[in-house]
């Protein structure tokens, strides 16, 4: 995995669920595949963590460290596989995720991060089905921004009390 974006960095975490149904043969264009982002911030300023992220806190806790993890927004949408959709993030961030293809009980995907026009993160990665991808970073008022990609083809969003697994990325 390769960084590119000077002083920002990034970390990147797969969460999946396991026991997932897979799918007996790769699809393409016409299977649906719905996105779920949760963008949070993450700070030191000792006010625990927002109950809206439910089973997250631990997982957040044991990944960043931090004392304060607060959702700030929430964005959910579907597309064809192949074609892009867009997310609009808290400070001037843009979330572009292309789904690519269904293998399995995989999907493998494209996601661009903006900061307003400008690229700041690209990664090409396979996640499992119902999946959640995690990426800290970048810095954002007091703390960081920490957004939870999760994507499945089953229309519901991926279960948040996850366990970690590798996620096969490649980011630019």
């Amino acid at each position: 995995m390769t960084l590119r974006s000077g002083r920002l960095t990034f970390l990147i975490i797969a969460i999946t669920t396991f026991g997932t149904q897979g799918l007996p043969y790769a699809q393409t264009a016409s299977k649906q595949v719905y996105v779920y982002i949760d963008s949070v911030m993450a700070a030191d300023t000792n006010e625990g963590t927002d109950p809206r992220l439910g089973g997250m806190d631990k997982k957040l806790r044991g990944l960043f460290g931090f004392s304060t993890y607060s959702l700030i927004g929430h964005n959910e949408g579907q597309t064809d596989c192949g074609k892009m959709i867009a997310f609009t993030l808290p400070g001037g961030k843009i979330l572009h995720v292309q789904p690519r293809a269904i293998d399995a009980d995989m999907i493998a995907m494209e996601i661009v991060l903006f900061d307003g026009t400008r690229p700041m993160m690209t990664t090409d990665l396979k996640l499992k089905n119902n999946g959640t991808l995690i990426v800290g970073g970048p810095r954002y008022e007091t703390g960081m921004m920490i957004i939870s990609i999760g994507a499945s083809t089953g229309g519901t969003p991926p279960p948040m009390q996850a366990q970690a697994t590798p996620a096969e990325a490649n980011t630019h």
